[in-house]
């Protein structure tokens, strides 16, 4: 029977692609050179076919420039070739003495059949290392992805694997990914795509094939497959839905994910058909979750509609200046992918003296009728609010409006019965200004049931993208809601009457209302800024946020102040009372006013100062963790560690939904987000959610953290404790001695880790770490002895996990984990060592710390710690000795397997694994006494291996023998001997002159000189690989010596 491991996944794979009309090749039978990246031939052949009208002069410079690239990092290079592949290589020729310019193009996005596409694998590669990719897809000769997989069998090796590989395959073969479109990871459990600048929480799965978002909790490893290399949308994909976004750490390149891809084509295909003759102009509203990638969403649009639409104008309204710099930001970022500058109206229409003085203010009434077609352009509402003239009676016009419901009220005229003053809506205006352009709205949350002036201006949903949905594809994370309205004292009559209060702010209020409820909110203002309720908030926050969310992620948290007075009564008193070492830790983020007091205004500051917070507070190693708010940063403001916002502000609906979803970005292992509710915002919360779809209103209609994640962690508490049932560690939680503790950790540790506990360790570890993420959202709601417990508990799942997983283990790293996670949950001043004397060398050479280690009266924990040093060794073992690595591998495989059949007691085992660690001992130290290096004694020990041989050959004879045969490989050994058959044949025919010389083998021992050539190969193959990381060193160190002394 075949077992299903890497090789026979790979071989579903190649399957899955011929299938899809793919031709194969196996990279070893191709016979090439293992430097270029490129099949140059199908490459020349394709672009040919594709260009044929064009003379072979100008495409032989095409394929110039693609291989020769300016110095720069490898994302600048592939920034290039991205723009080569999407939009054409800039050539010149000579036709008749003339020279003409033209495009030069890789692909024929139309034709499909016209190009080439091939699946490849086990194809090697050379340039600072040699690498084998385990499958590359070519299209048209080029390596536009690559596909890395891992065992679905091995449980030690995951998905996160495969991605760490292309990160070293990234540095080792950097030349192979400059023509590198996106990567693709899998373990066949999990398949995801991602590009070379994404993190591994930014690899995303493809979830369906034909865009029905019903049927992805089905999608597997096929569905990636299938959904993203059908040939028509491969080639989509690639054109139209990757990206580079400038960004001020560096370039990221963006692959869309699933649900933007299907969405923008549907709001693309409806965008098309509402501006066609018999439109009318409803482009739709296009409902994609907060923190779901929005913002991108509409660069894919705006980008995919100019060739569908033929180049339209596009114009970009927000209902915020801070929006507005924000999304223009997004798209400015992406302008090389737009293939034109946005650009940023900053009135309404430019005065004729302004004009007449070639002002370089943008006017949106002047842009507008410079033109007839292209360009993209911000503005705000209030532009559309100053005038009842049309700013342009195109068609080919197409407005995108961001939070479309906040700002597309009112069709109708209303009177004032008092002033007989004719009000307008917005939506009139915005339409009167714009009346032949087509519109189409974008928000994060659905439109309110009673709302029926933003369907009638855009029109139907075009897509859904809801929470569950988002959350299900790990595109967000849930938010929780925990209330502490009750520490502030606050009388329950007022909080209702600051709810109803508020609620006559709502947009579509009438004048006389606003006014009376500004007043009213005033008075509020002074109710809830009093001395005693701001210490009560200002204490409470600082107790919550010290003992249970510092140490979350980053530590970065909100606070969403009341008013602009109260945001700075809660700024002072914090930073000038209560912490004063908090100056650099908590900022606030608001902007200044004409009547501010002056004492103000260095808190508020310029417009570049807040952009320079914002960059602060992106920082995830920066001091500022605290930032208080009262309208800026709580909408599309990410910072994707913040898992804290504690609201002091009443706020109801979409304005609700978009404010706390500042905290369900994704960031490496967040669980969610963390609501802390001071105002009373319940039953706002549960109003707003009557909004969202059935499946939202059935995951999230509660978010109270006390009836979930509290409730999760109380659950998974009582697992953990039933799994530990037989050892006793109830001291732990009322015990003040940390010696004790400490004995209780690892005696729980010990406990764990008996043979014939091995299921209930694995379930142990699980069940733990679900424990952790939840505790990590209701630290402040669970009781001291709760978090003791937990305390304990993560602590030994901690250890297990050091001891483990594989690699060298650091005691004093374990030691240090440790304090650090009982800190967070124990007001201890004492120090927990498992281990003393954690600087000693810690490996099998020093006898005195294994003596200290097998003595330990743990004796499971004595054993794993020996199996793990020794296991250490073998592993070395294996990359550099033969004979060692399978002696020592048959011991400690025959101890372990006598160990755990219950034929050894553990005082046996210890011995036997003290006994083996003494043998590998005395080996290295045989080396020594020999005269022999590490790498000369492995080829002492296949000499030698034939018990016998000793006898027939002196020592000094066999010493000769193994420095002569070290040097001779290190001096023959060619570049590409592991790859081509006659260079393995070569070595061999040169090992065994070597030794015939010498007369060895001995007669009838001819077996002997096998082992001698597979550890010759071991060897060559070892020292091959240390080579070139050396090389690579050495050749980037060249690299930028060359660059600092101006050389090409």
């Amino acid at each position: 029977m075949i077992g299903f491991n890497e090789s026979t996944y790979e071989s579903s794979i190649i399957e899955l692609f011929e299938n899809l009309g793919y031709s194969y090749i196996y990279g070893p039978d191709m016979e090439r050179d293992l430097r270029d990246p490129l099949l140059e031939s199908q490459l020349k052949n394709s672009l040919e076919t594709i260009n044929s009208e064009l003379p072979s002069s100008a495409i032989q410079e095409a394929i110039y420039k693609l291989r020769n690239y300016e110095s720069g990092s490898l994302v600048s290079k592939n920034e290039i070739f991205m723009d080569y592949l999407q939009n054409g290589i800039q050539v010149s020729y000579n036709d008749g003495g003339e020279t003409k310019s033209t495009l030069v193009y890789l692909v024929d996005y139309n034709n499909p059949s016209l190009n080439s596409f091939i699946v490849a694998n086990q194809w090697t590669y050379t340039d600072y290392e040699t690498k084998r990719p385990d499958v590359v897809i070519f299209l048209n000769g080029l390596p536009v992805v690559v596909i890395e997989l891992k065992s679905p069998k091995a449980d030690s090796v995951t998905i996160e694997d495969a991605y760490q590989q292309i990160q070293n395959y990234k540095k080792s073969i950097e030349s192979f990914f400059i023509y590198n479109a996106f990567c693709v990871i899998s373990d066949q459990s999990q398949t995801k795509a991602g590009t070379i600048t994404a993190n591994f929480d930014r690899f995303m799965e493809w979830k369906t094939v034909d865009g029905n978002y019903e049927e992805t909790r089905y999608a597997d490893f096929t569905t990636l497959i299938k959904g993203m290399f059908t040939k028509g949308r491969f080639l989509d994909i690639l054109q139209n839905f990757i990206c580079f976004s400038k960004e001020t750490d560096g370039d990221a390149k963006i692959l869309a994910a699933y649900h933007q891809y299907f969405a923008v084509k549907k709001a693309v295909e409806s965008t098309v058909k509402a501006s066609s003759e018999g439109g009318d102009g409803r482009g739709g509203v296009f409902w994609h979750t907060q923190g779901s990638g929005k913002s991108l969403s509409m660069v894919f649009y705006a980008q995919l509609l100019q060739k569908e639409l033929n180049s339209p104008t596009i114009v970009v309204i927000t209902d915020r200046n801070d929006l507005d710099d924000q999304l223009f930001s997004q798209f400015s970022k992406c302008k090389d992918f737009l293939r034109q500058t946005p650009i940023q109206a900053e009135k309404r229409k430019l005065s004729d003296d302004e004009i007449k003085n070639g002002s370089k203010t943008v006017g949106l009434m002047n842009w507008l009728e410079g033109r007839n077609a292209n360009g993209i352009i911000f503005t705000t509402m209030q532009k559309f609010e100053e005038s009842d003239e049309p700013l342009s009676k195109r068609r080919n016009i197409i407005v995108m409006a961001d939070e479309a419901h906040r700002s597309q009220y009112g069709f109708e005229e209303k009177v004032n019965a008092k002033t007989g003053k004719v009000t307008v809506g917005n939506a009139r205006r915005v339409r009167d200004a714009l009346p032949y352009a087509t519109y189409i709205g974008f928000t994060g949350t659905p439109i309110e049931l009673e709302d029926r002036n933003t369907l009638e201006v855009f029109g139907n949903y075009i897509d859904i993208y809801d929470m569950t949905q988002a959350v299900a594809d790990g595109a967000t994370r849930p938010i929780y809601y925990e209330s502490r309205v009750i520490k502030l004292e606050l009388d329950p009559d007022l909080i209702e009457k600051i709810d109803a209060t508020y609620a006559k702010l709502a947009e579509n209020a009438n004048e006389v209302d606003i006014e009376k409820s500004k007043h009213e909110l005033a008075h509020m203002d002074s109710v809830l800024g009093t001395p005693k309720v701001i210490h009560s908030l200002c204490t409470d926050i600082i107790d919550h946020y010290e003992n249970y969310r510092q140490y979350e992620q980053t530590g970065k948290a909100m606070i969403v102040a009341y008013s602009r007075p109260i945001a700075v009564k809660i700024y002072e008193h914090i930073v000038n009372d209560l912490r004063p070492e908090w100056k650099n830790k908590v900022k606030i983020v608001m902007t200044g006013g004409n009547q501010d007091p002056v004492e103000w205004k260095e808190l508020t500051g310029n417009k570049a100062y807040r952009e320079g917070l914002a960059r602060e507070f992106k920082d995830n190693d920066s001091e500022f963790k605290i930032a208080i708010v009262i309208d800026m940063w709580l909408t599309g403001f990410d910072v994707p560690s913040m898992s804290t916002m504690y609201v002091f502000k009443p706020m109801k609906g979409h304005n609700l939904m978009q404010a706390i979803a500042r905290v369900n970005r994704v960031f490496k292992d967040k669980e969610g987000g963390l609501i802390v509710d001071y105002i009373g915002i319940a039953s706002a919360l549960k109003a707003a959610m009557k909004q969202y779809t059935d499946q939202d209103r059935k995951n999230y209609s509660n978010m109270d953290v006390s009836q979930t994640a509290y409730k999760k962690f109380q659950e998974k508490l009582i697992v953990c404790r039933e799994l530990m049932h037989g050892f006793d560690y109830s001291e732990f939680m009322t015990t003040e001695s940390d010696l004790k503790r400490a004995n209780l950790i690892t005696g729980g540790v010990n406990f764990l880790s008996d043979p014939s506990l091995s299921e209930i360790q694995e379930q142990f570890l699980t069940e733990c770490y679900m424990m952790k993420q939840a505790f990590s959202l209701s630290k402040s709601i669970a009781n001291a002895e709760e978090r003791r417990e937990e305390a304990y508990l993560e602590t030994v799942r901690s250890v297990i996990i050091k001891i483990e997983k594989p690699g060298p283990i650091s005691l004093k790293e374990i030691n240090a984990q440790i304090n650090e996670l009982l800190k967070q949950s124990i007001q201890s001043d004492g120090v927990i060592n498992l281990f003393t004397d954690v600087d000693k060398e810690f490996n099998l050479f020093n006898a005195a710390f294994m003596e200290e280690v097998a003595k330990m009266p743990e004796k499971n924990l004595s054993i794993e710690l020996l199996k793990k040093l020794i296991s250490e060794q073998v592993r070395l073992y294996k990359r550099t000795n033969v004979v060692k690595s399978q002696q020592f591998s048959e011991m400690l495989d025959r101890i372990v397997k006598s160990y755990l059949n219950g034929m050894l007691t553990n005082e046996e085992v210890i011995a036997e694994l003290m006994k083996m660690a003494q043998d590998i001992s005395d080996a290295h130290k045989a080396g020594n006494e020999l005269g022999l290096s590490d790498e000369e004694l492995a080829f002492y020990d296949a000499l030698t291996k034939p018990e016998a041989i000793k006898d027939l050959y002196s020592n000094e004879e066999l010493i000769a023998i193994t420095k002569e045969l070290t040097e001779s490989l290190r001096a023959s050994r060619t570049v590409d001997w592991e790859k081509k058959e006659s260079a393995r044949a070569g070595m061999r025919r040169m090992i065994k002159r070597l030794l015939k010389k010498h007369k060895y083998p001995p007669e009838g021992m001819e077996d002997a000189i096998q082992t001698v050539i597979s550890q010759c190969e071991m060897w060559v193959d070892y020292e091959y690989s240390s080579e070139h990381a050396s090389e690579s060193v050495a050749k980037r160190a060249m690299t930028y010596f060359d660059a600092m002394s101006g050389k090409n």
